[in-house]
């Protein structure tokens, strides 16, 4: 018979312009659902960190990149791009603004607090989408996590990122020899291709081992200088 440690704690609902997205309790572990599809917890980071690790290992050894991170989740890329003096400008855009609240005044603070201090981090609340097609900031490195995936995404309105248009948008605001690094639950040589086609050079992916199942990866191509 399950305990009340075993059934999940609803924390914060939220009804946003992308539908609903919730912050629950299950046990020590931090869950973030949208739309009732589960997103992420605070279980591992595995992932998100060797996310922006790659990116940061693809660039050339230019001093202080700048690097846009889609997606600011339960905050493990952004606590670990801060952790790394190396970077410069650390970007994070997210378009839920209960995700935003949860980290600067909620319960996600203690997972990304001192990042968020750290005079490098700027937070813009706006959809990564719009953000690409708009901003004329530049960076070296853009780091997605939105989606489970170039095929799975969140929304239906995200799958439009990841195909050519979208990929041509992600390269205007990369610099010469920038790097796009994108999560994924599962391997896509179907992406891969979009993204020589679209005109990245030097597309591969790197596989996350996982206790179960396919490994989650990280497709990572660079601009053309």
């Amino acid at each position: 018979m399950p305990t009340s440690y075993d059934i999940p704690e609803v924390l914060d609902r939220r009804e946003g312009p992308y539908g609903e997205v919730v912050l629950r309790r299950h046990g020590e572990l931090l869950q973030i659902i949208a739309n009732g599809c589960f997103l992420m917890d605070t279980s591992d980071g595995r992932s998100e960190r060797l996310l922006v690790d790659a990116a940061l290992g693809a660039l050339d050894d230019r001093s202080g990149p700048a690097v846009l991170i889609g997606g600011l989740g339960v905050g493990f890329s952004l606590a670990h791009a801060a952790a790394n003096d190396r970077w410069g400008r650390i970007t994070v855009v997210e378009r839920e603004r209960a995700v935003i609240d949860w980290h600067r005044k909620g319960p996600l603070t203690a997972l990304s607090g001192e990042a968020l201090a750290d005079p490098r981090t700027k937070i813009v609340a706006a959809d990564l989408i719009e953000y690409v097609n708009e901003t004329s900031a530049t960076f070296d490195a853009l780091c997605l996590d939105i989606d489970n995936g170039p095929g799975w995404t969140v929304t239906e309105g995200n799958e439009c990122l990841y195909s050519p248009a979208g990929l041509a948008s992600c390269a205007r605001v990369l610099r010469p020899d920038g790097v796009l690094a994108v999560w994924s639950a599962q391997p896509s040589p179907e992406f891969e291709g979009t993204l020589w086609n679209a005109g990245f050079k030097r597309v591969r992916t790197e596989e996350i081992p996982v206790a179960r199942g396919v490994p989650d990866v990280v497709h990572l191509a660079v601009r053309p200088g």
